[in-house]
C-alpha cells in the first residue's frame, strides 16, 4: 500500500454519501455543488469514472521496486517538481519565497504537513522494517511507498505537494512544520511523526500520499482515524474535527482539482476510516491522510505528473485546511 504502514489489508468503514453531502455542504456548498454536478453528468475524464466496480479492491502490495510491475505504455514524466529537499525559507517546488508567520487570517494556527514516506527509504529496508508501537498492535517503521510505472515514485510527489502546501498556508499566516523535507537518509517511523504533530501542538495535521492501486481504480480518498482506545492509542478526542477536517479538505479537493471521489473506496464519499494506521491511532491532535490518486492507473498518473494539478491538489487541500481552521 501506499500508506505509511499499511500494506495488511484495510478493513472497510462505508459511510454514508448523503449523511457526508449534507454536513459538508453546510460548510463548503461550492465545493460539494461541483462533487454534485460531476455525478449528475456521469462523470468527468479528468476525474475519473463514476460508480464502483464489482469488487472492492486494496491499495497497491509492497512497495519495493524489484515487485513493482512492467510498463504498461508510455508514461508522462512529472513536470515542474524537484529532486532536492527544500531548505530555510525557499520553497523548491514553486520557486517562491516562504512568507513569514504573523499576519493573515490564520496567524497563531500551527498546521503540521506530513510528506509520505521518503525516497531514501529504498536503501534503508532494514531500519524500515523494524517494528514499532502504534497502541494497537506493532507494525513496520515504515514503508517505501508506490511509485508510478515510469518510476515516478509517490515520495518525489508528496515532497512536491508538501511545499506547495506550506507556502499556500503560509501566505495565510499560519506556522506550519513539516514531518520531513527528504533532509534524513530514511523514515521518520509512523510514530515519530504522529509524535512531532502532538508536540507542536498542531491545529490540524495532514499526511499526503499516493495510491498504489490496480488500473481503473481513480479518484482520491481521504482517510479519517477511527475511535481507537487501546494500549497507548486514545482517539476519542480527535475523532469528531479530524472528520470535519476531513469533509472540508474532501469538498475543496473536488472544487480545486475536478478529480472524483474514488470508485474504488469509499462507497462514492471520498472518505474512509481506519483503525489500523498508527500515525492517527497515536496523533492527539486532528489529522488526516489524503490519498491524492492512483499512481497506477495511467489517467491519475496523468495527474500527478502534472505541476499545474499539483499545484491545484495543494490549494485544495490549504483551502480545506483553512475553513477547518477558521470555523
Amino acid at each position: 500500500m501506499s500508506y505509511d504502514e499499511s500494506h495488511l489489508p484495510a478493513r472497510r468503514r462505508p459511510l454514508s454519501r448523503l449523511s457526508l453531502t449534507l454536513a459538508a455542504a453546510a460548510v463548503v456548498p461550492g465545493a460539494f455543488a461541483g462533487w454534485l454536478i460531476w455525478q449528475a453528468t456521469g462523470g468527468s475524464d479528468d476525474g475519473g469514472p463514476a460508480g464502483l466496480p464489482a469488487q472492492g479492491a486494496s491499495a497497491s502490495a509492497s512497495a519495493d521496486p524489484s515487485q513493482r510491475p512492467g510498463s504498461s505504455g508510455p508514461e508522462p514524466r512529472p513536470s515542474g517538481s524537484t529532486s532536492k529537499p527544500a531548505s530555510g525559507d525557499d520553497d523548491a517546488a514553486s520557486g517562491d519565497a516562504l512568507p513569514a508567520p504573523g499576519d493573515g487570517p490564520l496567524a497563531g494556527r500551527t498546521v503540521v504537513i506530513d510528506p509520505g514516506h521518503n525516497p531514501g527509504n529504498f536503501k534503508h529496508t532494514t531500519e524500515i522494517n523494524k517494528l514499532v508501537d502504534i497502541g494497537t498492535n506493532r507494525k513496520e517503521c515504515d514503508t517505501t511507498g508506490t511509485a508510478g510505472n515510469s518510476g515516478y515514485t509517490e515520495a518525489e510527489f508528496t515532497a512536491d505537494v508538501s511545499q506547495r502546501l506550506r507556502t499556500l498556508l503560509r501566505k495565510e499566516g499560519a506556522t506550519v512544520k513539516l514531518t520531513h523535507e527528504n533532509d534524513r537518509a530514511w523514515g521518520p517511523c509512523v510514530d515519530e511523526r504522529a509524535e512531532i504533530g502532538n508536540k507542536a501542538g498542531a491545529d490540524a495535521v495532514i499526511s499526503i500520499h499516493a495510491d498504489g492501486s490496480a488500473p481503473g481504480n481513480r479518484g482520491f480518498h481521504v482517510i479519517l482515524p477511527a475511535l481507537v482506545k487501546s494500549g497507548g492509542a486514545d482517539t476519542s478526542k480527535i475523532v469528531a474535527p479530524s472528520r470535519d477536517l476531513g469533509e472540508r479538505v474532501a469538498g475543496n479537493f473536488v472544487r480545486t482539482t475536478g478529480s472524483a471521489p474514488s470508485n474504488y473506496l469509499g462507497g462514492g464519499t471520498g472518505l474512509d476510516v481506519r483503525d489500523d494506521l498508527g500515525g492517527l491511532n497515536l496523533s492527539t491532535v486532528p489529522k488526516v491522510f489524503v490519498e491524492c490518486g492512483n499512481m497506477r492507473d495511467s489517467k491519475d498518473i496523468a495527474l500527478l505528473t502534472s505541476a499545474d494539478w499539483r499545484q491545484k491538489a495543494a490549494q485544495g487541500m490549504a483551502d480545506g485546511i483553512s475553513s477547518f481552521l477558521k470555523r
